[in-house]
């Protein structure tokens, strides 16, 4: 297994970077976690796309049902894994009583990234109007790894890939795990929010 240390350098401002990125994604949706047979994933297919594009590995991908306990467990399990650099979920950010990802996410989160959420509803603006703002996807750092909960849409799924996380990803994860250079394990004990 390749250690995030080994991908590890700087950018020309010298800020820690992390590239090639090992990536997660989990898809949310209770549909295609219980069809029979192989499930279509549009969300998921994209966000790898945007990523292997640039260069970056999908190392993970899960299908959970829209439910808060499947979403958190799935997302905990990843952000500890050594060899995950970066987690993103697709699905479950709308306003219905089932669309629970922010909650289950961001839970896990020690450091919000409120930005995020912020320039994917701009960017969504120009694309969707007003509609935009019925968009919760957030963004933040769970045991130091960064974790992105996008719509479930390929349109937004592209717009938030290709515009904003894709280009500064690897500089995110640099910097959330930069005092772990060298540090070899992780558990999930040393990075579990109080509830």
């Amino acid at each position: 297994m390749t250690k995030s240390t080994d991908r590890r350098s700087t950018d020309d401002h010298g800020h820690d970077i992390i590239d090639p990125l090992h990536v997660a994604i989990v898809t949310v949706s209770t549909s295609r976690a219980t069809a029979d047979g192989e499930p279509e994933d549009p969300g998921g297919d994209t966000i790898a796309e945007c990523f292997e594009a640039d260069g970056h590995e999908i190392r993970a991908r899960e299908l959970v049902r829209d439910d808060y306990a499947a979403i958190r467990t799935a997302v905990r399990s990843l952000v500890v894994q050594p060899d995950i650099d970066v987690v993103l979920t697709t699905g479950g950010t709308g306003v219905t009583a089932d669309d629970v990802s922010p909650e289950a996410t961001s839970a896990l989160f020690e450091r919000d990234l409120p930005g995020f959420g912020e320039l994917f509803r701009s960017l969504s603006w120009d694309e969707v109007g007003t509609r935009a703002m019925a968009s919760r996807a957030t963004a933040g750092i769970a045991a130091d790894t960064p974790v992105f909960c996008l719509p479930g849409s390929t349109n937004a799924c592209r717009t938030a890939c290709e515009k904003l996380i894709v280009p500064e990803a690897p500089h995110l994860a640099g910097l959330a795990t930069k005092h772990r250079v060298g540090t070899d394990t992780q558990t999930l004990a040393d990075f579990e929010p109080e509830d």
